[in-house]
């Protein structure tokens, strides 16, 4: 169906369309950017949406399965047959140790100096050192090994004697590791997404989702702009996340039974963008002889 179609579609079909233009204009700018040729995101599409219908009708005969979701997406039944046979299935983000160790870091008052910020740690020893930092985050991995992937990651560096583990500030996304900011790109746009769609598809209160939008701000205020985010992600990081923490420590706590609530994944963020406002530009004077 072409554009040409649209003002065909009932109103909400018409304003899904819209949503999925301005979706999908930077996810094609992504893959061209990295070489990702449009069969590759087209196969991931479709089955995404092979997942969504199924998701959408559960249970029922598995003969009728193929024409539900065939019905349901548009897509052939020959296509969809394929695609459940082959069972594709989206990996689950990967959990960032070394991130963890970061936040960790950054958030305990043991592990940070009088003005708040993350302290240079002694890379053995008793609390607070690296060492115990790094074990109060995780048993499963060597605190040397973790280090390490902090030092490739632009978390943290040593010293010129290697003895004390210096932070690096401002290291939540890390450098150098293309496959991992793209990982996080993917979990937090994803996450955003997934939030803002159940909330238009169920009552709106699923979960939270807000934005402010400021037009006509001149481009030369923008570095103060970013100080102001900057600072305002700083207090929502150092009051989140130890709450967090303690909400997980004391459901960890709990005796296991039929009782027991299942785990969630909570994703909260803050992000910006800025664009050239069109809206905010003065119109050109009539040209004369204009009416």
């Amino acid at each position: 169906m072409s554009s040409t179609d649209d003002a065909s579609l009932p109103p909400d079909q018409q304003a899904v369309l819209e949503a999925v233009n301005a979706l999908l204009a930077p996810l094609a700018r992504l893959a061209v950017g990295r070489g990702v040729h449009f069969g590759e995101v087209e196969e991931r599409l479709k089955t995404a949406f092979v997942q969504a219908a199924r998701e959408a009708s559960p249970g029922g005969l598995p003969h009728r399965q193929v024409s539900r979701i065939s019905t349901a997406t548009g897509i052939n039944r020959r296509e969809v047959t394929r695609l459940v046979n082959a069972h594709l299935e989206q990996a689950r983000p990967r959990r960032s140790l070394a991130g963890e160790v970061y936040a960790h870091w950054l958030t305990d008052p043991l592990y940070r100096d009088v003005g708040g910020q993350p302290a240079a740690l002694p890379r053995q020893g008793p609390r607070p050192s690296f060492e115990t930092l790094a074990r109060e985050v995780t048993s499963d991995v060597h605190p040397r090994s973790l280090l390490a992937e902090m030092e490739r990651l632009g978390y943290a560096t040593l010293d010129s004697a290697g003895e004390r583990v210096l932070p690096v500030r401002d290291a939540l996304v890390p450098k150098g590791d293309l496959p991992r900011a793209l990982r996080i790109l993917g979990a937090n746009v994803g996450g955003h997404l997934a939030g803002a769609v159940a909330n238009v598809l169920g009552d709106g209160r699923q979960h939270f989702e807000q934005a402010i939008v400021a037009s006509g701000v001149p481009a030369d205020a923008l570095p103060a702009v970013r100080q102001l985010i900057a600072a305002q992600w700083r207090q929502t990081f150092d009051s989140l996340v130890p709450a967090l923490e303690r909400l997980i420590e004391a459901g960890n706590a709990r005796p296991e039974g039929d009782g027991t609530p299942p785990l969630e994944r909570v994703l909260i963020g803050l992000y910006s963008y800025h664009q050239p406002d069109t809206a905010a530009a003065p119109e050109p004077p009539p040209a004369p002889g204009d009416t």
